[in-house]
């Protein structure tokens, strides 16, 4: 222990640490004074990134090399890749050298005594020295062709608008890739090493020539992809494999030639935004009132005569794009949509002159004897235990629908009769409206989920109440 005036004692080893501290901040300054150029570049340096775009899924702080619109084929997009990433192994290995050098320096001008855990490290840190200076070693010997290295750093990359027929192998030394935009280019083929980018969030196919068999057969491992855009391709359908992706919550394929979706769409629970404007469907499945999250709605563009009365289980829906198809009205539930703010239905045939064309088609089958007996069941109450009945007929008993009229208290199965009725909505529009009634001799009563501002006292039980935007021409 050293004992100096004013009472203050310092130990040796505090000593030490004060002295190596003072020794390093002098080298440093030393060294600005002759040569700036010879500060380690880890203060300085700063990874390539190019200009960033002003999309709205652009990633925000994170490195980004940017090769759009330079109309480049897959061979010369392939060596510009390359060529990145080469540039990001000189960076790195200059990074090690300088803090090797450093470290040297440093050490032989402190030449103090370490403790044993610092000599641990020290040790620790002259294993890491002799490891790197081998590697730089070894890459003199052999040819820069047999060794693979990767850029961990980009995060974000544009190959849009170029001329790319196929996607470039060197796309799969960017592991760590999160969003990938191929739009605009002539893809007509996804090669399976796509699916390498297991950290993928975001990736954009729209304006190509993909078809059904274009993508990789397995989309599962890339369970983080939350958005996909397909839009302006060649699909005649959904591919398979996209149903896979169960964490997708934005999926755009308008502009292609879709004429079905298949029931598998209910595997995409997290799905908010789905747009299938722009195609050939001339009906959607139930299964679609299984998306409880969806918030956006595009079937504009289409073939659809109906809607599944099931569109009224979409509580989430904000958004409902129906303009451009051929509907002649609106399943009844759509008014219970209360988060309905938007309501798209320009360029459908939902006037008076069209409804006598729509109801050439509606016909009153008459009950058969199974449904009259399921009547008297569910309206009598009679009680039966689960092994009375077949299970495809206890299926069928509890599958009744109660009579939209609220005057009567029947209900109906597989036959009833179907009613078009004109709402108001928002106090200015004349919507026709379909609702299901038991039989021919029901009363049609408006329902009182129909009545508008004018008829109710509460403004929170109209649809105008609901709509902020309907859009009818």
């Amino acid at each position: 222990m050293l004992q100096f005036g004013m009472g203050i004692v310092i130990s040796p080893s505090s000593l030490k640490q004060f002295i190596r501290s003072c020794t390093v901040l002098i080298f440093i300054f030393v060294c600005s004074l002759i040569s700036i150029d010879f500060i380690p570049s880890v203060f300085k340096i700063m990874y390539y990134s190019s200009e960033t775009t002003d999309s709205d899924n652009a990633l925000e702080d994170s490195s980004s090399l940017d090769l759009s619109y330079l109309l480049l084929d897959s061979e010369a997009i392939g060596v510009q890749l390359k060529n990145s990433v080469q540039e990001q192994r000189s960076h790195k290995d200059n990074l090690f050298r300088e803090k090797l050098k450093l470290t040297a320096v440093v050490t032989h001008l402190t030449n103090i005594e370490p403790t044993n855990e610092e000599e641990l490290l020290d040790l620790s840190v002259r294993k890491k020295s002799y490891k790197v200076e081998s590697s730089f070693e070894d890459r003199e010997r052999v040819s820069e062709d047999e060794i693979i290295f990767k850029d961990e750093n980009t995060e974000k990359l544009l190959l849009n608008h170029n001329l790319l027929l196929a996607l470039p192998f060197e796309i799969s030394l960017f592991p760590n890739l999160k969003f990938l935009d191929l739009s605009n280019n002539n893809l007509t083929h996804i090669n399976d090493f796509l699916l390498v980018l297991v950290n993928l969030q975001t990736l954009y196919l729209k304006n190509n020539s993909l078809g059904n068999e274009s993508l990789p057969k397995d989309f599962s491992c890339l369970s983080k992809l939350r958005e996909l855009n397909l839009s302006g391709n060649q699909f005649t359908r959904i591919p398979s494999q996209i149903y896979q992706i169960t964490n997708l919550k934005y999926l755009y394929m308008g502009c292609n030639a879709i004429g079905e979706i298949l029931p598998d769409i209910k595997n995409l629970q997290n799905i908010q935004v789905l747009h299938l404007g722009g195609n050939n469907l001339e009906r959607v499945p139930d299964e679609l009132g299984q998306l409880h999250k969806l918030g956006v709605l595009a079937l504009c563009n289409n073939k659809l005569r109906r809607l599944p009365r099931v569109i009224s289980n979409l509580t989430s829906l904000r958004s409902l794009l129906l303009h451009q198809n051929n509907l002649c009205c609106l399943p009844v539930g759509i008014v219970k949509l209360r988060g309905l703010t938007e309501l798209s239905l320009r360029d459908n045939p939902l006037v008076n002159k069209f409804v006598t064309c729509c109801a050439k088609e509606i016909m009153y089958t008459p009950p058969s004897l199974l449904e009259l007996a399921a009547r008297v069941i569910k309206l009598k109450n009679i009680k039966y235990e689960k092994g009375d009945i077949p299970a495809f007929l206890d299926s069928y008993v509890n599958s009744g629908q109660k009579c939209v009229n609220p005057k009567c208290k029947g209900m109906y199965f597989t036959s009833c009769v179907e009613h078009i009725k004109f709402v108001d909505f928002c106090g200015k529009y004349r919507v026709p409206l379909m609702h299901y009634l038991c039989s021919s001799k029901c009363s049609s009563s408006t329902p009182s989920y129909y009545k508008t501002r004018s008829d109710s006292e509460s403004e929170e039980e109209g649809p105008d109440a609901t709509l902020k935007r309907v859009l009818l021409g």
